[in-house]
């Protein structure tokens, strides 16, 4: 399989669609989907009625039939659900998932990714982040029942994920470990899937997709690569101009008069030690430049990964009207995009166009009432009984402090997972006609907008980024 030089970002809660996707892998290079929160995207999709019939097509691929009937049967609402009426939630996160709760996460992955790869013969990929492992075994499950090609994972260091893969290649039963705050050293938890158990019988073995970790430094390549088992087959090195969470400044936390972090020397990535790990790598965050595609290429990259350039094309997930007003925005050189502190419940920091009507106004987030209802980035932690509960900073602030929580990290806490639902049009329509609003998440390397919107007008396709920036290999030169 050759490599792509261009990786399509996997963005957001579905701003990375299958659409996107397709359309990136089409034209021969890496097309990516997201791979966060597609249980709550697909149930609440469904509940919209699917009103052309493609997600009912790609359920009717699925390889265990009856167990995409349940789902289809739960969720399907023929015609849509009434306007105003909120929508019926997906399973939340647990360390001991129900077995519905499995199956709509299998399936809500085997479809995006089934739905990518229709129509052309080029390589799909699917993107996680570590943060979330409780979503993790089925979900690459259910990718890998869909033949994604390539896994990546970030936010977090993903050493398990290579023997993950490796076992569900053949159905083996895995358990993944789970972090859980206030455990005791050796103390161990996870999450287990047995895929049997959602297959109804053993299937043949399937491809095996190639994984790259996203990581932010040289020195976390050379510590996933000293070993077999935790071996990536390549790396993406993420810079902290890229969009969604970043990796905190290496030594202390300085804010700069906008009150975000400052990165210094340090936190620049060494691409002669990643290349000397012998692996292929693509460098992110700021790199939507032709020049600078040729530039890390003579570093030793295989090539880029980028992904705000194809946030706001015409395939992107991002509601078209909110699209419309970003890419206006930027190309007056009105769109500022904070990399917030504290804005994210995880403690990384976190990129947010400061757009009106959007959650990144202090108005509309104070607002908004406090609830935890999705809860993919809730913490799990240890209660004194010696059970696992779940906190998370942007819940009501009494019940983060009654779970242990210290009252500080409610500060300008935002609820990231129903802000992005919002984004993509699928927030959760509350009392009253309110429905969540949306947070949204690009790079602060926004000039190619502008030169984008110059050459193919605002309604630019994914094919024109990748013309764009293959502009230098096209020419020949």
């Amino acid at each position: 399989m050759e490599l792509p030089i261009i990786i399509q970002g996997g963005m957001g809660v579905g701003v990375s669609s299958w659409r996107l996707a397709a359309a990136v892998a089409a034209a021969g290079q890496l097309g990516v989907v997201s791979g966060v929160a597609l249980d709550a995207s697909l149930a609440r999709r469904l509940q919209l009625g699917d009103e052309d019939g493609t997600l009912r097509q790609a359920l009717s691929a699925f390889p265990a039939p009856e167990v995409a009937q349940r789902v289809l049967d739960r969720y399907y609402v023929p015609g849509g659900i009434p306007a105003g009426k909120p929508f019926r939630p997906a399973p939340l996160l647990s360390m001991r998932p129900r077995r519905h709760a499995n199956e709509l996460a299998v399936v809500a992955n085997f479809v995006e990714v089934y739905l990518a790869k229709q129509g052309h013969s080029g390589v799909v990929g699917i993107n996680y982040l570590e943060k979330i492992q409780l979503a993790t075994p089925a979900a690459v499950y259910g990718a890998m029942l869909a033949g994604v090609d390539y896994v990546l994972m970030g936010a977090g260091l993903p050493s398990e994920i290579p023997s993950l893969i490796d076992a569900l290649t053949h159905h083996r039963p895995v358990q993944l470990p789970v972090a859980v705050e206030g455990s005791a050293a050796g103390e161990a938890h996870t999450v287990a899937l047995n895929p049997p158990d959602l297959t109804g019988e053993l299937l043949p073995p399937l491809p095996r997709p190639r994984f790259l970790a996203i990581v932010s430094a040289a020195s976390l390549v050379s510590y996933l690569a000293r070993s077999p088992r935790t071996c990536p087959d390549g790396f993406v090195l993420e810079g902290p101009t890229a969009g969604g969470h970043s990796a905190r400044p290496r030594g202390k936390m300085v804010l700069d008069d906008n009150g975000e972090p400052v990165y210094g020397d340090r936190d620049r990535i060494d691409l002669a030690k990643v290349a000397a790990a012998g692996l292929p790598f693509w460098v992110a965050g700021g790199q939507a430049d032709p020049q600078r595609v040729a530039a890390v290429q003579a570093a030793g990259a295989t090539g880029v990964q980028v992904g705000t350039a194809f946030a706001l094309c015409r395939e992107s997930g991002i509601s078209p009207q909110l699209r419309r007003q970003l890419l206006q925005r930027a190309t007056d050189g009105q769109l500022a995009i904070q990399n917030d502190p504290v804005a994210s419940p995880t403690g990384f920091p976190f990129k947010i166009a400061q757009l009106e009507g959007t959650a990144a106004e202090d108005g509309i987030y104070q607002a908004r009432a406090r609830r935890c209802d999705l809860g993919y980035l809730r913490t799990p932690y240890l209660r004194p009984t010696g059970r696992v509960g779940f906190r998370c900073p942007a819940e009501p602030i009494d019940d983060y402090i009654r779970k242990g929580g210290a009252a500080e990290d409610t500060m300008g806490s935002r609820c990231l997972c129903n802000g992005l639902m919002g984004t993509i049009g699928l927030g959760q329509r509350r009392a009253g006609d309110d429905t969540e609003p949306p947070i949204i998440t690009i790079g602060q390397d926004i000039g190619v907008l502008t030169e984008l919107h110059r050459r193919f007008g605002e309604d630019y396709a994914a094919t024109d980024v990748l013309h764009h920036l293959l502009a230098a290999a096209h020419s020949g030169s």
